[in-house]
């Protein structure tokens, strides 16, 4: 072997550990970090959910090796052991955990298997802990066996560390991003895409891109929308995403009476023949981490009306980029879509000012070369420090 190669240093290995099981916002930040590591720096694996491994088909690059696991109990001990013997297996260096509830499962399992350095991102603000959850006691035991917590904002940062108690040295904040290349200023509605919908050409249009779960606030979207409508706006609303809401939320729509004016289009993969189509957005959730439905909306030249939760100010920045509200307000969620409706100058202004924010701040390629920074940092450190102590064992002895 030449002296060229023998120092080339080998890939890390490193597997993605999500076992949730529908399609949203974390599962793409996933697959932006899968697409945007480098192969020859990086081995990469996606463990994940049968169900998940079927929805993200053909989104998954091909140089990542993907293997299905169903865990979803703490004492399925069969799932626990089949992870162990993969992690082993493929010596794997990397474990990188999406959401507590997966690093509860597999956290513990990595370090007995000794893979060196173990992360974790949390994504969100946890509002839906009660009991012994709330006080996140569990995620204080359990932090011994994570080296890493990556914040997607400032807000979960604050969070991991005044409310979760997360040590302040274990916490790297490092900004969602995404592939900003795939987004640009739209000069044409597609009409045609109105048609089918059957609005009217020069209806305007409301997209909310979220999740049909309690957490997106569609409860209040839909109460909000019916005052718009009784006000005597013209707006049509278009609600991308699927979940457990969703006959809730059907029936709460005929309930107000505005069955009419909302379209339920599911979840779309590419979401920008939908933003094409919007006048502008919104995000009316009860809590978030850094919501990427809002980096691509202002990526497109969309402003949005958002609550003003966690990390969502960093991009909708009040009155500069969009309109935030407080969470669960019908009547300021009404006037902020109104306001927009009503003042086509200020959307214009801020639809300049999210373009040049989400381009500063919010690229892919910032966050997978912080992440690959991370990674190459722990591997390293765990490795020095494996060694000195050797070092010390061999010299007590």
């Amino acid at each position: 072997m030449s002296e060229a190669l023998a120092n080339t240093p080998s890939p890390l290995r490193v597997a993605m550990f999500v076992n949730s099981t529908a399609r949203g916002g974390v599962e793409e930040h996933i697959l932006t970090l899968l697409r945007g590591l480098d192969p020859e720096q990086f081995r990469l694996y996606l463990v994940c959910s049968p169900e998940l491994e079927k929805s993200l088909a053909g989104d998954v690059p091909p140089h990542v090796s993907v293997h299905p696991l169903a865990w979803s109990r703490a004492g399925d001990l069969g799932a626990a052991l089949r992870f162990s013997r993969f992690l082993r297996r493929e010596r794997m260096d990397v474990v990188h955990c999406h959401l507590f509830y997966s690093s509860f499962f597999a956290a513990p399992i990595a370090a007995l298997s000794g893979v060196p350095f173990i992360v974790e991102t949390t994504h969100v603000r946890e509002q839906w802990r009660q009991g012994l959850k709330a006080s996140y006691l569990p995620d204080r035991l359990w932090s011994v066996f994570v080296q890493r917590y990556i914040a997607v904002s400032e807000a979960n940062a604050r969070y991991l560390r005044e409310e979760k108690k997360v040590a302040a040295e274990k916490v790297r904040v490092i900004l969602n991003g995404t592939d900003l290349r795939r987004y640009s200023r739209f000069n044409a509605r597609p009409l045609e895409l109105a048609r089918q919908l059957g609005f009217a050409a020069d209806d305007p249009v409301i997209l909310a891109p979220a999740r049909l779960e309690p957490q997106k606030g569609h409860r209040f979207l839909l109460r909000a929308f019916a005052e718009l409508r009784r006000k005597g706006s013209r707006a049509r609303l278009v609600c991308a995403g699927e979940g457990s809401l969703r006959p809730e939320l059907l029936a709460l729509s005929a309930e107000l009476g505005i069955d009419d004016d909302v379209r339920w289009i599911g979840f779309q993969s590419d979401l920008r023949p939908w933003l094409a189509l919007a006048t502008f957005t919104v995000l009316p959730s009860l809590y978030e981490g850094l919501p990427l439905a809002a980096v691509e909306s202002l990526a497109s030249g969309r402003t949005m009306v958002a609550s003003a939760v966690d990390g969502t100010p960093e991009i909708v920045r009040h009155l500069e980029t969009g309109v935030t509200v407080p969470p669960g307000d019908i009547t300021a969620l009404a006037d902020g879509m109104a306001l927009l409706l009503q003042h086509p100058e200020l959307r214009e202004q801020w639809e300049d000012n999210g373009v040049r924010w989400v381009r500063q701040h919010f690229s892919q390629e910032r966050q997978v070369a912080c992440t690959a920074e991370l990674y190459r940092e722990g591997v390293g450190g765990r490795s020095r420090q494996a060694a000195i102590e050797r070092q010390l064992e061999r010299r007590a002895s």
